[in-house]
């Protein structure tokens, strides 16, 4: 299983775990299916992020020939708001000298909540990380990428998660719209969906899950693991009841 992901993938209720953690929600999925997961996957990682990873990293290029399964678990950061463009945003790193780089990035994460607030009264709840139709963009391209590789295996996306980030202000104003547009180009090129939200959605809002509000803690993992593995083998038993449908029948 070839898993696209963000921080969410490899952070727990602490800190963030070694990928072949084998509480980490992929893991769990790969193993309850007796295959196991590659982790492609960097902290705030949007679909685009993923795009650039798969076509730049030449670690993941040997896994390719033997992917049975492709796992987008990208497309929730690109919700978040984004105050500040996000080209400028992800420039913040390279200032010089770090004097002055600290002073920005501080003043930034500092602000970053209240202008979230102020800025979700804009239509569609204000600038986020990446919109909806470029985060559907990328996604295809992995998804396209993959299978021209791997033609016929099952592709899962998981939908934007919800948070209760201090850091954002609480605002996911941009989640309705990615969900929505997610959905439809799932449909549109049959991937699968799993609603990350409807599993642990209770977790994150009570506070179960990390302090930050964002990442799971580990029952979260399970559940996710869980959902994913029970929506991979359906869709595998399903495959193989296709082929064995199209194969007496001819």
């Amino acid at each position: 299983m070839l898993v696209l992901a963000d921080s969410l993938a490899f952070y727990g209720p602490e800190r963030a775990e070694p990928a072949d953690d084998p509480r980490l929600w992929h893991n769990q999925a790969a193993t309850a299916l007796g295959g196991r997961a590659e982790l492609l996957a960097g902290y705030g990682w949007t679909a685009r992020h993923a795009w650039r990873g798969l076509t730049r990293d030449p670690r993941i290029w040997p896994v390719m020939p033997t992917v049975d399964a492709l796992v987008l678990g990208v497309g929730g950061m690109d919700t978040l708001p984004s105050p500040l463009p996000t080209a400028l945003r992800e420039l913040l790193p390279s200032l010089r000298p770090p004097g002055l780089r600290r002073v920005v990035r501080d003043g930034y994460l500092g602000a970053q909540p209240a202008l979230a607030r102020a800025l979700s009264v804009l239509p569609g709840g204000g600038p986020v990380a990446l919109p909806p139709k470029l985060t559907v963009q990328y996604l295809e391209s992995c998804r396209r990428a993959v299978t021209f590789i791997r033609p016929g295996i099952p592709v899962v996306a998981l939908l934007p998660g919800v948070h209760r980030a201090a850091a954002y202000g609480y605002v996911h104003a941009g989640r309705a719209a990615a969900e929505r547009a997610t959905r439809a180009w799932a449909a549109e090129v049959g991937a699968a969906v799993l609603d990350v939200s409807a599993l642990i959605g209770d977790h994150i809002r009570a506070g179960d899950g990390n302090p930050d509000g964002m990442h799971y803690g580990w029952y979260g993992h399970q559940r996710v693991g869980a959902g994913l593995a029970e929506l991979l083998a359906t869709l595998v038993s399903d495959a193989h009841l296709g082929s064995s449908s199209g194969t007496s029948g001819r």
